[in-house]
């Protein structure tokens, strides 16, 4: 028989401590410690052994993936949900993470049994919420409870395919003495039900509540347990949802899903450059596009870059959705090997829609929409810009740069500088492609007065 014991545990980082802190010793977060009960067992008896075998020896037969309903889910996912395996989804409050799982789940029940275990709402709820998405004839098995035991009980008796937990937060397992929501009941639920998935074939998604930093509630251990974890993005008051991909064992890691929040409630986006991209009339100083790319998906983004006399001492440097960091490193590699000083002016960097851009493509785009607001002569309104900057001025190629061109071409853009190295040798059909070696090469392709 197992015996219990008391233990004091960090809900910030998972840290447990045999006495009671003001201070968690491992991460240093104060008033964070909490009494719970952990088992204690003892030692197991040596029996038969686990069978071992050869890694030629395993069947390797792939099962088909199952299909969401929704295509920008399934993109996600790495092409749908694969058997056996937990997908975590996060997100803030409100932002639609039970819509998507609900109307999934809905859409799936039609071809496989499924299972969507509620713990937040009653049965009454999830059939309103159902109805108001238009979900009322889905055949859809629902159950209103909190212990995971139970859960996995109805799952083998109805032989689910598909299992929905909503929320983590809300659910208790048997193994720990814990109250629902603490470090130590998160972690055993979601190992009971990692187990169960891969015992039984079935697709687990989980839904986590995110705390103020934006990350699962709890330590980040229940991300190392599952084999999935979405986010959900959206900037405040925003009709738009990205589902972003932080981890994968199935696919592509930083893959994203672009949805609408409407009354029926998420909409898919197939053209999410149309969101991001607003074209202007007439050209505007200080406007680039930028032919970026999530996952394994380009997308056109608009940059805008304002520059302004610094009435400060210390003159600003601002980039929504680009790092800080990164712009002040560019800004000196500007004035260092293009001659352009903007040690007395305010600078400031936005993403339009949101989005927000890690990879170092957006280097070059980024100090032509700086030159242009500066000077006050836009860039014309069909030409895109992409590449990588060097600390020396030089422009470095960047990956999939022909993938890139020829999504710029199919938005109608007309010409394109890029880094000499991703001039594609073969012409792209309406797409004029002018290489650059440096970024003085690449101001004097922009504005040929520059020249000299």
């Amino acid at each position: 028989m197992a015996r219990t014991r008391l233990a004091y545990r960090c809900d910030q980082c998972g840290e447990a401590t045999p006495k009671w802190q003001g201070q968690c010793p491992a991460c240093g977060a104060w008033n964070s410690l909490g009494e719970e009960g952990v088992a204690v067992r003892p030692a197991p008896v040596p029996g038969r052994a686990t069978p071992v075998r050869e890694l030629g020896a395993v069947a390797l037969d792939e099962e088909p993936r199952l299909t969401t309903g929704l295509a920008e889910f399934d993109r996600v996912l790495g092409g749908g949900l694969v058997p056996g395996s937990v997908i975590l989804i996060g997100g803030e409050p409100g932002i639609g993470k039970s819509t998507l799982a609900l109307q999934s789940a809905a859409a799936m029940a039609g071809q496989l049994p499924v299972l969507y275990a509620t713990g937040e709402e009653s049965l009454a709820q999830v059939g309103l919420r159902a109805r108001r998405l238009g979900l009322s004839g889905a055949p859809l098995a629902l159950v209103a409870e909190t212990s995971v035991e139970q859960i996995v009980a109805a799952c083998l008796g109805r032989g689910t395919r598909v299992l929905v937990v909503d929320s983590i937060q809300t659910m208790a397992s048997d193994q720990s003495g814990s109250a629902p929501g603490s470090v130590s009941q998160l972690r055993e639920a979601t190992a009971r039900l990692v187990a169960f998935a891969k015992q039984s074939a079935t697709a687990v998604i989980v839904i986590g509540h995110v705390t103020r930093e934006g990350t699962i509630a709890g330590p980040r251990v229940l991300e190392h347990l599952v084999d999935t974890v979405l986010y959900f993005e959206s900037d405040l008051g925003s009709r738009y949802r990205l589902v972003r991909a932080v981890k994968n064992r199935f696919g592509a890691a930083n893959e994203i899903g672009v949805f609408a929040m409407g009354e029926q409630g998420l909409r898919e986006v197939r053209n999410p450059s149309a969101i991001f991209l607003s074209r202007h009339e007439e050209p505007v100083p200080g406007s680039v596009v930028l032919v970026t790319r999530e996952g394994s998906r380009p997308l056109l983004v608009e940059l805008q870059a304002l520059v302004d006399e610094s009435r400060a001492q210390q003159p600003r440097r601002v980039a929504v959705g680009f790092d800080n960091n990164r712009l002040a490193l560019l800004l000196a590699v500007l004035h260092r090997h293009a001659g352009l000083a903007l040690g007395a002016h305010d600078v400031f960097i936005n993403v339009v829609g949101g989005v927000s851009i890690a990879e170092t493509a957006a280097d070059l785009a980024v100090l032509l929409a700086v030159a242009s607001s500066v000077d006050g002569r836009p860039l014309p309104v069909d030409a895109i810009a992409f590449g990588e900057l060097g600390l020396g001025g030089e422009l470095r190629p960047i990956p999939f740069g022909e993938e890139r061109l020829r999504e710029a071409a199919k938005h109608g853009f007309r010409r394109a500088i890029v880094p000499r190295a991703n001039v594609p040798k073969k012409a792209i059909p309406d797409l004029a492609v002018a290489g650059a070696a440096t970024i003085a090469d690449a101001l004097a392709l922009a504005w040929p007065e520059r020249r000299g």
